[in-house]
């Protein structure tokens, strides 16, 4: 029996999208879990802890408020 490893999806994110949640707006009714807010300008990414959806941010960072 082999075990097929389900890969991540990885989503790249610029300044426009934030601030950033997942499920993002317009996922399918089936793949929808409870929102959470996601930080990927700390580390240049951030992963999300119900489907491990990958968000990578590229660009400039917004400066702050």
């Amino acid at each position: 029996m082999s075990a097929v490893k389900d890969a991540a999806r990885v989503v790249a994110v610029t300044a426009r999208d934030l601030p950033l949640h997942c499920p993002p707006p317009g996922a399918p009714l089936w793949a929808r879990h409870p929102r959470v807010f996601l930080d990927p300008l700390k580390t240049g990414e951030a992963v999300c802890p119900y489907c491990s959806t990958r968000y990578t941010f590229s660009g400039k960072a917004p400066s702050g408020h």
